[in-house]
């Protein structure tokens, strides 16, 4: 297989004997799958089929991104609450794949189910320097708190090559002048009146991406 942070082609061996862990990154459910989603999850059902195939038991982890800035603005438009949005898209999305053929994940989370892990994680990367709290943005009744990529330089594009100088600031994270570089990206965001919202340490909020 091609190893990405190598850049070479190397032979497959699993941490495991004959177990393999799979993530492929989900859907942010307010709206219906495309091409390119559907591109991506059957590519990835081939390799776990493959892989399946040589007598690995494979355990393969979907998520389901199922609160976001889109999911808000999407329930708004709709007049539904989010966890309705999101139900119906969720069950869109699984008919889908089973049209296309596509196996079922082995565990399919969705973020909301797992907030509290969430945010011991945060608090964890605060702790260790990987993260800081900012003030509340326009219009938020609590912090935000973002990663912060200088505090990572020495990983930073292990996977895509990248390096940090190279990027251009505001082409896939948003410009913020409360951040420290402009690539730091929110873990958490502080709540804004009538949204969605959880519990922690820098006030009501919800995990951002």
């Amino acid at each position: 297989v091609y190893n990405t942070a190598s850049r070479k082609i190397e032979e497959f061996k699993s941490i495991e004997e004959n177990k393999v862990g799979m993530y492929v990154c989900g859907l942010t459910v307010y709206n219906d799958m495309h091409l390119g989603h559907a591109r991506t999850y059957i590519a990835f059902d081939v390799i776990r089929r493959w892989l399946e195939y040589l007598d690995y038991e494979v355990t393969f982890v979907q998520n389901h991104t199922d609160i976001d800035d889109k999911i808000i603005k999407r329930s708004n438009q709709e007049n539904v609450k989010f966890e309705e949005l999101t139900k119906k898209y969720i069950e869109r999305t699984q008919e889908d794949l089973e049209r296309l053929q596509v196996n079922t994940p082995t565990i399919m989370p969705k973020a909301t189910d797992y907030i509290e892990e969430m945010v011991t994680i945060i608090s964890d990367l605060i702790e260790k320097g990987n993260a800081y709290v900012t003030s509340p943005a326009e219009g938020a009744l609590a912090p935000d708190v973002y990663f912060d990529v200088h505090s990572a330089l020495d990983k930073f594009g292990t996977l895509t090559g990248q390096k940090l100088e190279d990027m251009r600031a505001g082409s896939r994270v948003a410009v913020d002048e409360r951040k420290k570089h402009p690539a730091d990206f929110v873990l958490w965001k502080g709540a804004k009146e009538g949204e969605p919202r959880w519990d922690s340490p820098w006030g009501k909020g919800r995990p951002g991406w």
